[in-house]
């Protein structure tokens, strides 16, 4: 008779925060003025609307996370607090230039685009991101990041963002091989993304290539480090690793908060894979100070060999 697998306690919603977690009320002249424009221009932000906890180091650094194709997504991940639907609102065609005239006041110097995932659509919002980064590139000096929908795969819709020449191309794993399928929505899947990720490093090699990983959910320090080596297979340059948090009793529980040592060696072991560059810590999202992970990304490279 086997031995069953032990298992790490479930924590309750309401376990407290380990002392980490913890972050000051935000604040400063550039987060001030950020906040402030935003609101007037009435143009949504995960930062936001995610109440993420670097808000103030990334406004206040001139880098916001603007959202595309509406609040609504047709998927229903079990990580992610944004409301779902089988046929959200049309899109608006008149979006990305409004989304490009409020950036462009703003005066930000780096800008990720990010979206729900938006699979009633043909091409799953592909022209739409497309339309939206020609119009960013418009701006002087701004660099642009995507944060995509996984297209279900669709390789023409992954063609369709890379001819329009994001500076960086994000989508996200975010979580290991066996946890996916209870994590994420049935259409996404762990092999779909990296086969996203290889196109767009294959076919637009100027391109830099990121995703993102949670931990917190149950997967061993192995399965973290064999996600590292699949994303880092496929050419992804960029890698950001950060604590779940669980956003309702509805939500996915939060099985272990990792301790700074362990985002520590995480981020160690992404530098001897090859990252690029490699963000690792209990507050770090998807977007963490995405400006500076890519310029300081690409003045290392310039002082080393071209990635593969």
């Amino acid at each position: 008779m086997s031995t069953p697998t032990p298992r790490l306690p479930v924590l309750p919603i309401d376990a407290r925060k380990p002392s980490w977690l913890r972050v000051g009320i935000p604040g400063g002249e550039r987060y001030g003025r950020v906040r402030d424009t935003l609101r007037g221009l009435q143009l949504h932000t995960v930062c936001a609307e995610a109440h993420c906890p670097n808000v103030a180091e990334c406004w206040g650094g001139g880098t916001a996370t603007v959202m595309l194709m509406g609040d609504t997504c047709t998927r229903g991940c079990r990580f992610c607090q944004v409301k779902t639907a089988a046929r959200p609102p049309a899109l608006d065609p008149d979006e990305p230039r409004h989304m490009a005239d409020a950036v462009r006041q703003l005066q930000l110097d780096y800008v990720v685009v990010t979206s729900v995932d938006r699979d009633d659509l043909t091409d799953g919002g592909a022209a739409h991101f497309a339309e939206a980064i020609r119009r960013l590139k418009e701006i002087p000096g701004l660099l642009v990041e995507v944060l995509t929908p996984d297209f279900q795969g669709d390789p023409e819709a992954v063609r369709t963002v890379g001819r329009a020449g994001p500076d960086v191309f994000a989508n996200n794993i975010e979580t290991v091989r066996r946890l996916t399928p209870t994590v994420r929505d049935g259409r996404a899947g762990y092999d779909q993304t990296l086969e996203v990720l290889a196109r767009m490093h294959r076919e637009f090699p100027a391109v830099v290539t990121k995703s993102s990983v949670m931990v917190g959910l149950g997967e061993s320090p192995f399965e973290v480090e064999q996600v590292m080596r699949d994303l880092r297979g496929v050419g992804v340059a960029v890698l950001t690793l950060g604590q779940y948090l669980r956003p309702s009793a509805w939500h996915l529980p939060v099985v272990e908060f990792v301790t700074p040592d362990v985002f520590a060696t995480y981020e160690r072991l992404g530098r001897e894979l090859g990252f690029r560059y490699v963000a690792s810590g209990p507050l770090v999202r998807s977007s963490y100070r995405a400006g500076e992970l890519f310029m300081k990304g690409m003045l290392e490279a310039r002082g080393g060999p071209v990635l593969p």
